[in-house]
């Protein structure tokens, strides 16, 4: 059977965008929008892996094409997705530069985790171990190899800027609050520290544009391999599965030129703190929610678990406490909510809970944390938070699905030991201790979370 592939009158199209993180994600999203924009054909991606190479590998010999499966909840669509003009595996830093130094080149991407900036409270961990290596490499040679999104960033912009190849936009596509403004960070001090001559040119020349995401993308599998096989009667090493719904929203100056991503459905505003606010705290909160809950009651996808009443009562206990802290009309964010109940309910998604569950340090700061200091602000018990919390802690605790953290370990060392003691510890490094009645509350719901698993 032959496998996906360009033909001959199928040329790429010019490569114009940069993107770091070759993943499901973004194929189902920026590279699916960018697709079917209407200037497509002037608006080619080359996209770069993170640390495993399999991405680049696998797309190679497809020419950069893949199958993109909507998932309905009774019937899938299939579409070809050709936006990807070249792909590289992470350690391409020739590569990585020579499109900096390209003056076509106008946009770069990211979906690298909200664990891939390397920031704390929005600044740069300057004494991390790979962004010292990564600071030595550029200080001894601006064009050395460096491993960090931040050390990749400023090596880029330090080989735009002898190149005089003109602005450049830098739009993250992380689930990361104000995650322009955190990349603009991350990015100046890392300059300052490696050649602090390039934030005079970071100033003219760099637009750090900031943008909300929508779209639940489960991890493919070998069933989705065949699916392609059956329907579309070609061979498709890396297929990518994803929801109906689909959602954009970006601000940025964009002085080097963007595709026409509004027409392709994507929204393009002044601020966009509110949906940013809307889709972390209900969305990604919820899911989150799910994520820590679902596996102790013996579920392992997003829909078995909202199908659970239980389940179902907690996320809407969440939302509750949620809609205060969203910046939008109360009419606006009950229709959010029935849309969400729809997509959470889709039965042929398959949206694994410990996929979601990786990385909860990263996540609940700014997922859960935010409903809980608007509602003790305003003197309210934010339950579905503190639930939240607690089904977060038992998974630190070894309850649920393992522990896939970049910090894992230091929090599993929190949580451990006896529970009240886990609970204030925990709440405290969250920056929300010292609250006797949430400790009680939080503490209670541990308790009944363990309980279960010992029962």
């Amino acid at each position: 059977m032959k496998r996906l592939a360009r033909d001959v009158s199928h040329e790429p199209a010019p490569v114009r965008i940069v993107h770091l993180g070759l993943g499901n994600f973004f194929r189902a999203h920026q590279a699916w929008y960018t697709g079917r924009a209407p200037d497509a054909s002037e608006w080619g991606i080359a996209a770069f892996t993170g640390r495993r190479p399999d991405g680049a590998r696998v797309l190679a010999p497809q020419d950069g094409l893949y199958t993109l499966i909507t998932r309905g909840p009774v019937e899938d669509s299939f579409e070809v997705v050709d936006s990807v003009s070249a792909v590289h595996t992470a350690s391409d830093h020739a590569a990585l530069l020579d499109y900096f130094r390209d003056p076509e080149v106008a946009l770069v991407t990211m979906t690298v985790t909200e664990a891939g900036y390397l920031h704390r409270g929005g600044a740069l961990v300057l004494d991390d171990e790979q962004v010292v290596a990564d600071l030595a490499a550029l200080r001894a040679d601006p064009c050395r190899a460096v491993v960090t999104v931040p050390g990749k960033l400023v090596a880029g912009l330090l080989a735009r800027q002898v190149a005089g190849a003109g602005p450049i936009t830098l739009l993250p596509c992380d689930n990361l609050p104000g995650n322009g403004e955190v990349v603009e960070r991350v990015v100046r001090d890392f300059a300052a520290a490696a050649d602090g001559d390039l934030l005079e040119w970071i100033d003219e020349h760099v637009d750090f544009a900031s943008s909300m995401v929508d779209r639940i993308t489960p991890a493919a599998s070998a069933e989705d391999e065949r699916t392609v096989r059956e329907h579309l009667g070609m061979e498709d090493a890396s297929p990518v599965r994803t929801e109906p719904f689909s959602e954009w929203v970006m601000s940025g100056a964009f002085p080097a030129g963007r595709p026409r991503w509004e027409d392709a459905g994507a929204s393009i505003v002044a601020d966009v703190v509110p949906y940013e606010q809307r889709k972390l705290l209900l969305l990604n909160g919820s899911h989150s929610l799910l994520a820590y809950s679902g596996p102790l009651l013996g579920h392992e996808t997003v829909d078995e678990a909202i199908a659970d009443p239980r389940c179902r009562a907690w996320v809407n206990e969440l939302w509750d406490d949620a809609t205060a802290t969203v910046p939008l009309p109360v009419a606006e964010v009950a229709a959010y909510r029935s849309a969400l109940l729809e997509r959470f309910d889709n039965p042929r998604m398959g949206d694994a809970l410990a996929r979601i569950a990786m990385d909860g340090s990263q996540k609940i700061p700014v997922r859960i944390v935010p409903v809980v200091r608007t509602e003790r602000g305003a003197g309210r018990m934010p339950a579905g938070a503190a639930r939240a919390l607690a089904a977060w802690i038992a998974h630190l605790r070894g309850h649920g699905t393992p522990v896939t953290d970049v910090e894992g370990a230091s929090w599993q060392e929190s949580a451990a030991g006896e529970a009240g003691a886990a609970v204030t510890a925990v709440l405290e490094r969250l920056g929300i201790g010292g609250d006797a009645d949430l400790e009680e509350l939080v503490g209670r719901y541990l308790a009944e979370f363990e309980q279960n698993r010992r029962a």
